[in-house]
């Protein structure tokens, strides 16, 4: 759970002081490139979620935040591997970023906007540092539910057939397990 912990803070802190840099070196709508196209600064407030869905309801993403983020800390205590830990460490960092601009930046408690500010050409939102650790979390999932990783670190016990995907069925050998026949044979004398 330390893992967790130190993941979360990191990612909070990483994404809180980027966003007072940006607000307090940039004007809104500004726009800034660091890498030429490739990658630009641009200031905007989103009041609402990705690709500024649902602006008129902030309010409910907040109530959605707190909840994933009590449904975070109550199922912290269950995670033994540190894979996952680092992916509920991103998860819990992404969204207490967002959540604290939510619920403490303008206009007001509960329907604050989100500072984003990262612009690359492959997708057409403008995004921040938690919604990079958010969907790292999501990618990290894919990766260890497809692998069969469980909680606690270990593969599922299921062995699948890598020929056609199907569960193997582990047969013993005939020395193994001799089937009796129904008419032994005595030994002749």
């Amino acid at each position: 759970m330390a893992i967790l912990a130190v993941v979360a803070l990191c990612v909070y802190l990483v994404d809180q002081v980027a966003k007072v840099l940006v607000v307090s070196n940039l004007y809104e709508g500004q726009q800034v490139e660091v890498l030429g196209q490739l990658l630009q600064f641009h200031f905007v407030k989103n009041a609402g979620a990705a690709f500024s869905i649902g602006s008129g309801s902030t309010w409910i993403f907040s109530i959605v935040g707190v909840g994933v983020l009590g449904f975070v800390i109550w199922y912290a205590p269950r995670i033994r591997s540190v894979a996952w830990a680092i992916l509920f460490g991103l998860l819990l960092g992404g969204l207490l970023g967002n959540l604290t601009d939510r619920l403490f930046r303008e206009p007001g408690f509960g329907v604050g906007h989100v500072v984003d500010f990262l612009q690359i050409p492959l997708l057409p939102a403008i995004f921040n540092l938690a919604d990079v650790a958010i969907v790292s979390s999501m990618v990290l999932f894919l990766i260890l539910t497809i692998r069969g990783i469980g909680l606690d670190g270990r593969r599922s016990d299921r062995d699948v057939d890598p020929v056609d995907g199907d569960d193997a069925v582990d047969e013993p050998a005939a020395s193994e397990n001799p089937v009796p026949s129904e008419n032994p044979e005595k030994p002749q004398s």
